[in-house]
């Protein structure tokens, strides 16, 4: 039945790519507002990154895949982010502020719904690049995962969602993120990875992955950009191009063969 609901004519196997398409629109809102209109504009890129990666799963892989990765991930969102809060491991000392909304095990919900928007499209990525090897999707995956929060992190701290006790040292150019935070970043993302892997790396794609690789670019690259031409933020611009290269060169590689 599942199948027949990802490949059935009218079925609505664009809703992800609509999702995608309304998250892009709202990224663009980002860096041209302000204030509490801002926070909203957070709020919104999240719940439609976190619905894109469900109802791809669900429509490319099955409805037990698209529940599995939503349960997976933010089981394991929520104990590693409980677990940073707590001790200071994997990622170094942090808080987070009030302006994120109500929390579990002093997380935010927003928190694990973010790791959904980038957990689903980082594997699907990984899995395009490394179709015949198992450790090396969940090698790439996890890169993937830990690169896309070099961008995104200094981006949530300049709005003051969270703040690190012991930000040095960091990456050259970002003074707001210690290393330690990336650190951490690449272990939950081999455990995450490896997760998904056992969830679903034996079920084939039926197509519908356009979606989260959409999202994944465009919250990378184009985030890239507004954090050189909007955010004033360089630092993590420039890492964010420097990290996607090995990605992209990956990618030209695969296409060409």
């Amino acid at each position: 039945m599942t199948g027949a609901l990802a490949l059935r004519p009218g079925t609505p196997v664009r809703l992800p790519l609509v999702l995608a398409l309304l998250l892009v629109g709202a990224a663009i809102a980002y860096p041209l507002t302000d204030g509490a209109p801002r926070n909203a504009v957070s709020w919104t890129i999240v719940l439609l990154g976190a619905a894109v990666s469900v109802t791809s799963a669900a429509l490319s892989r099955g409805l037990p895949t698209g529940l599995g990765v939503l349960g997976l991930v933010a089981v394991v969102a929520v104990l590693f982010e409980a677990l940073g809060l707590a001790t200071g491991f994997p990622y170094g000392e942090y808080g987070y502020s009030d302006g994120l909304g109500p929390t579990l095990l002093g997380v935010p919900f927003l928190v694990p719904l973010a790791w959904l928007m980038m957990a689903w499209p980082s594997w699907v990525l990984a899995a395009r690049l490394a179709p015949r090897s198992r450790p090396a999707r969940v090698l790439v995956a996890a890169y993937v995962f830990a690169a896309w929060d070099v961008v995104l992190d200094p981006q949530m701290v300049q709005a003051g969602y969270w703040r690190w006790a012991h930000p040095s040292p960091g990456l050259p150019g970002i003074d707001t993120v210690p290393l330690t935070n990336l650190a951490g970043w690449l272990l939950a993302g081999l455990v995450l990875m490896t997760l998904l892997e056992l969830l679903a790396g034996r079920r084939p794609s039926r197509g519908g992955d356009a979606a989260p690789l959409l999202v994944l670019g465009w919250m990378t690259l184009g985030g890239a950009l507004a954090h050189a031409a909007f955010l004033d933020l360089p630092g993590s611009a420039v890492w964010g191009v420097l990290l996607a290269l090995p990605v992209l060169a990956a990618l030209g590689l695969r296409s060409r063969r």
